[in-house]
């Protein structure tokens, strides 16, 4: 089986397809971390609430992502707050390091199985340009108050028996889970709640009745008084020009077996969980059956295999010689949105209808926290959002993402080795 989570998570709640009309308070289009946050934290607060699904909840990258519970926007604290303001800035600054807080509160008061820790998250840099930039971002959020070491040369090889990074920032709010599993519960515990899931569900079309929203699928429909798009790396045509806000990135994720106990602990000896600094990054950890999950970007497809990912292979290699021969069993991958700022987008784009998605690889966190703010918002219409409400603003040449996307990532290569 190819998706490692597949065989290690915790089973599916029942979601049938949807059959017939139905009506409800709100309807969620997409069952990722943010559709089930959405629908779960609804249901909660009384609301009628359907989310459609075209596979199953968690399908997506949502379930299939690296496992990292990792803090933070893709920008530094003192970017966010030149680009927003020093208030808005400084709420997106403070929502987005509390964002894991949120996941690990959230999976305790739910009694989520997910094999979930919160083990702290390490940004290396190999280049000595990368650690300058990692040094000030750590010391741009430990002004601000947040759990920050930084680790020198000989504490980083410590921490992650390999002598390939010069330095790193280690962030303690930060952690792990079973994506899949975390996924699962939250469907459970919506479906607990009061909320009617529907997988095998794809959304053919979107339409005004009224004042209210109809949502058309093959076997019926729901109309709502509110909507929310929550579709991130698969949204396609359902809503005009949405599809052309986000770039697809394809994440690819490879697995070994489980790795004998004395090289498990030469590798992340304290647990935490490690993404690179650079534009084109790898990113890895253990899970709690000792194998080693290391991820990055692979050919701009899903892959279905391990070996469709050798270059990924071949640098675990370089960073542990002592892997060896370890087997490879698993290798996966899923589609991430990105939007051009590399910030989340959260659109109200007509009356009664709310976007968020483009979490840029942070998704884990950010989701499930935005899922509660929409919530609040579709309740409480005067509730402030974390994070801005934009106009949608299609990405130029978009229609050649194919081609400009892996030039793009190869010419990031190149800077991220010299850099730059």
């Amino acid at each position: 089986m190819a998706n490692l989570y597949e065989e290690t998570a915790e089973p599916a709640a029942p979601t049938p397809p949807l059959a017939g009309d139905a009506r409800a308070d709100v309807v969620v289009v997409g069952g990722g971390l943010t559709g089930l946050s959405t629908a779960l934290h609804l249901a909660e607060r009384g609301v009628r609430i359907v989310l459609l699904e075209a596979h199953e909840p968690g399908w997506g990258a949502s379930g299939r992502n690296g496992g990292q519970v990792n803090p933070g926007l893709k920008h530094d604290p003192e970017v966010v707050e030149r680009d927003f303001g020093a208030e808005l800035g400084g709420r997106m600054v403070a929502f987005a390091g509390n964002a894991p807080a949120f996941v690990f509160d959230l999976i305790r008061r739910l009694a989520i199985r997910c094999e979930a820790r919160q083990c702290g998250t390490l940004r290396a840099a190999s280049h000595p340009k990368h650690l300058a930039k990692v040094r000030i971002t750590a010391e741009q959020y430990a002004r601000r108050g947040a759990p920050i070491e930084f680790l020198e040369r000989d504490a980083i090889a410590r921490a992650t028996g390999t002598d390939r990074y010069a330095g790193a920032m280690l962030d303690r709010r930060g952690g792990a889970l079973n994506p899949l599993s975390y996924a699962r519960g939250l469907a459970r515990a919506a479906l607990q709640a009061g909320a009617i899931l529907h997988g095998a569900t794809r959304v053919q079309g979107i339409e005004r009745a009224g004042s209210a929203w109809r949502v058309r699928t093959a076997r019926g429909s729901v109309t709502s008084a509110q909507l929310v798009l929550a579709t991130n790396g698969y949204t396609d045509g359902i809503w005009p020009r949405l599809k052309r806000t986000i770039v697809p990135l394809f994440g690819a994720i490879a697995a070994t077996e489980p790795l004998p106990e004395a090289l498990a602990q030469s590798i992340l000896p304290g647990g935490q969980v490690l993404y690179e600094a650079g534009t084109v990054t790898v990113y890895y950890r253990l899970d709690g059956a000792r194998r080693l999950l290391i991820g990055g970007r692979g050919p701009m497809r899903e892959i279905a295999a391990a070996a469709d990912i050798p270059h990924i292979l071949a640098y675990a290699r370089r960073l542990w010689p002592a892997l060896g021969a370890t087997r490879w069993t698993h290798g996966w991958g899923g589609r991430l949105g990105f939007t051009a700022d590399q910030y989340p987008h959260v659109h109200e784009p007509a009356e009664g209808a709310l976007v968020c998605l483009g979490y840029s690889g942070r998704g884990v966190a950010m989701a499930s926290a935005m899922g509660a703010e929409l919530a609040a918002r579709i309740v409480e219409p005067a509730h402030e959002l974390p994070l801005p409400v934009t106009a949608l603003k299609p990405i130029a040449l978009h229609g050649f993402w194919r081609i400009t996307v892996p030039a793009a990532i190869q010419l990031a290569r190149i800077a991220d080795f010299l850099g730059l």
